[in-house]
């Protein structure tokens, strides 16, 4: 007899119609942190990333002097983008490299160390150093180091200008000029306050009212700003003049000959910016 065996299978479940199942138990809520603890987790977070980039940057920073100036050149441009548009803006930065670069050279020709440049975005350039010099001539010779190059620079655009007749290059030209017949103004910390040291500090008096005319007339924060440092600058210098400290009077000491050259070269830096802002001046018409 052949045995015959068989497999149980459970019997389908009921399905009951839809309106009379029961709906699954809700699953239980987890309380939710106030918003200020979620607030605070976050920025923790982002507060232990932004120390831990922080110390990356702080020893990197030393030993990357190049690609600080890069990277401060490339916001600049970024920065001046927006008003001038890319091409303009990597033209005047440039320019601005080219008048730090003369107050570099100068200071390690004066046995000084100097850093790289550093740009700020709508506030220029500027070169750390320890000091600017022994003395007062020193001194004019750094800040009119920035001119002389600065200078030399932009008058390098001219035939650039000239031959293309581009307007574009007449008005980087025009600017470059600009700037530094800027620098020249005799206020401290401008170039032209730094050789007044050496000509004739009484003039950092009339630089103070020509930034203080200047700032009336077209108010801006960069000009205010300068006119704070140059009053601040031109209080603690003049009264440090008046103690009578023998090494103060020493410092301001110089030699005739030399008086006579820097004068020589700051005027001529003047009427040069000046006839070369003429000669490469554009006339734009302006709808109303």
């Amino acid at each position: 007899m052949e045995a015959m065996s068989s497999q149980w299978q459970p019997a389908p479940p009921i399905q009951f119609p839809e309106h009379l199942q029961e709906p699954p138990p809700a699953a239980p809520q987890q309380p939710q942190r106030p918003w200020w603890r979620r607030s605070l987790a976050t920025l923790l977070v982002i507060g232990a990333l932004l120390l831990k980039v922080g110390k990356a940057a702080l020893l990197l920073i030393p030993k990357a002097k190049v690609l600080t100036t890069s990277a401060s050149m490339l916001v600049s441009v970024a920065a001046y983008s927006l008003i001038w548009g890319w091409r303009f803006a990597l033209g005047f930065v440039l320019l601005m490299l080219v008048h730090e670069m003369g107050h570099v050279i100068q200071l390690r020709r004066e046995g000084i160390e100097a850093s790289a440049p550093m740009f700020i975005p709508f506030l220029g350039a500027a070169v750390m150093a320890k000091s600017l010099g022994n003395d007062a001539t020193a001194e004019a010779r750094v800040g009119l180091a920035g001119p002389v190059l600065g200078t030399i620079g932009a008058l390098a655009i001219v035939p650039i200008a000239v031959t293309t007749g581009d307007e574009f290059w007449y008005a980087l030209a025009f600017t470059g000029l600009l700037l530094n017949l800027f620098n020249l103004l005799p206020v401290v910390p401008l170039d032209g306050g730094r050789a007044m040291a050496a000509l004739s500090p009484w003039m950092w008096f009339v630089g103070l009212f020509a930034m203080a005319l200047l700032t009336f007339t077209y108010p801006n924060p960069i000009l205010i700003l300068i006119l704070l440092l140059g009053a601040y600058e031109t209080y603690r210098r003049w009264k440090a003049r008046q103690s009578g400290d023998p090494a103060v009077n020493a410092y301001y000491r110089v030699k005739p000959a030399h008086r006579a050259i820097i004068a020589a070269v700051y005027l001529g830096l003047i009427a040069v910016c000046a006839i070369g802002m003429g000669l490469t001046f554009v006339e734009r018409d302006i709808p109303g």
